[in-house]
């Protein structure tokens, strides 16, 4: 079974951008969510993946990710009852860890979330200086949430 082991913070100074190393267009939406699992369609570039996650704590999730063709991921991003979330993905490296800034766009415009992942919950990194509130343990900050209930909706709730 293959896990994922995830923390994520609000980003506070655009500092990080002088350390991308890549970035790419996503578009990501959901076949079907619950509380515990989801199973989402995401498009990145030219390429597609179909993901099925399943909560198992607060930080670790089970992931079980296949690509698939553009056309099929595309065709499937239409069965959503929902617009898909939309999101430019920046890759960098700090104090030698791997990193993602997701930088969302449309209805979750203005929110900038990092996140690293680490081989067990309790393991130690540095925290770059650009991150600020750690909101792993907030469902809100899941892609799914936001997805469903974007971040644009709670400043009029």
């Amino acid at each position: 079974m293959a896990y994922e082991i995830e923390r994520k913070f609000l980003v506070t100074d655009p500092i990080w951008r002088a350390e991308v190393s890549d970035s790419i267009l996503m578009f990501q939406g959901y076949i079907h969510s619950d509380r515990q699992n989801a199973v989402r369609i995401r498009t990145a570039g030219e390429r597609a993946w179909l993901t099925v996650k399943s909560a198992v704590t607060h930080l670790k999730r089970a992931e079980y990710e296949y690509e698939v063709p553009l056309a099929d991921a595309n065709e499937m991003l239409n069965l959503c009852n929902r617009p898909p979330l939309e999101k430019v993905r920046h890759k960098l490296i700090h104090a030698g860890r791997h990193w993602v800034i997701d930088e969302y766009r449309g209805e979750n415009s203005g929110l900038v979330v990092a996140e690293i992942e680490l081989d067990s919950e309790d393991e130690d990194f540095e925290r770059p200086a650009w991150v600020g509130e750690e909101v792993s343990e907030d469902p809100r900050y899941l892609s799914v949430c936001l997805y469903e209930r974007p971040y644009n909706s709670w400043r009029i709730d």
